[in-house]
């Protein structure tokens, strides 16, 4: 499985244009096969920070969502939202033996 936390700090004047994106990318990716669950949350500790939480089957999940065309929508807009760059993490859910 794979897990992506992408950080998101949006321009206080785009935060309703950005959920409205938002719904959009998190309703489109729902329905994808390999999709877990993907869902947006917001900071309570930092204003107009949002988090957007995804899970996937696997990496080849991952890169269909890339080219989804719901997720290429949201990607092109999403510039005008932000207030500093997008923060990608990205891990594998597997266990690690320790």
């Amino acid at each position: 499985m794979i897990i992506i936390h992408a950080n998101l700090q949006v321009q206080p004047d785009q935060e309703q244009a950005f959920l409205k994106a938002a719904r959009a990318v998190v309703e489109g990716s729902r329905k994808e096969t390999g999709n877990v669950s993907y869902d947006l949350k917001k900071s309570t500790d930092r204003d107009c920070h949002y988090t957007m939480v995804e899970l996937w089957e696997d990496a080849a999940a991952t890169q269909v969502h890339n080219k989804s065309e719901h997720f290429q929508a949201f990607s092109k807009q999403a510039a005008a939202f932000m207030a500093a760059p997008i923060e990608l993490n990205v891990y594998s859910a597997e266990p690690i033996n320790m």
